[in-house]
């Protein structure tokens, strides 16, 4: 049985499951940071953008970090049997996808051109 904002864990099946997804997806976050670290670009999305990276998990999703931060909360949801955390994430991934996403591609076009371009045409923005 459902409830709406849980603070109980669910049954250990789905507490496991969420467990699981949720470590993955906090991995995810920080390996896909790190992977800007590395070159020296900024991870913050307020800050200019100095390389397009297109190796590693970027080369399979162009926002590693925003479906990382989702799987994480969707594992959340799952093992706390939260339906609640589901909706509240479904209203954040189309906020994140309709403005920021958006905002970020449109600024990436502009500064790189057909480096992006080529890029966005080879990856998918999600998975």
């Amino acid at each position: 049985d459902s409830s709406w904002f849980s603070l109980q864990l669910a049954s250990l099946e789905y507490t496991l499951l969420g467990g699981a997804i949720a470590v993955t997806g906090l991995a995810l976050t920080i390996y896909s940071a790190l992977g800007h670290r590395k070159i020296g670009s900024n991870v913050e999305p307020w800050k200019p953008t100095t390389a397009i990276i297109s190796s590693g998990v970027y080369g399979y999703t162009r926002n590693p970090i925003y479906l990382g931060m989702a799987a994480f909360q969707t594992g959340l949801a799952i093992a706390g049997d939260s339906l609640g955390a589901l909706v509240t994430l479904a209203l954040s991934v189309m906020i994140i996808q309709s403005y920021v996403i958006a905002r970020e591609e449109r600024y990436l076009e502009a500064k790189f051109g057909s480096e992006y371009t080529d890029y966005k045409a080879r990856v998918r923005r999600w998975i």
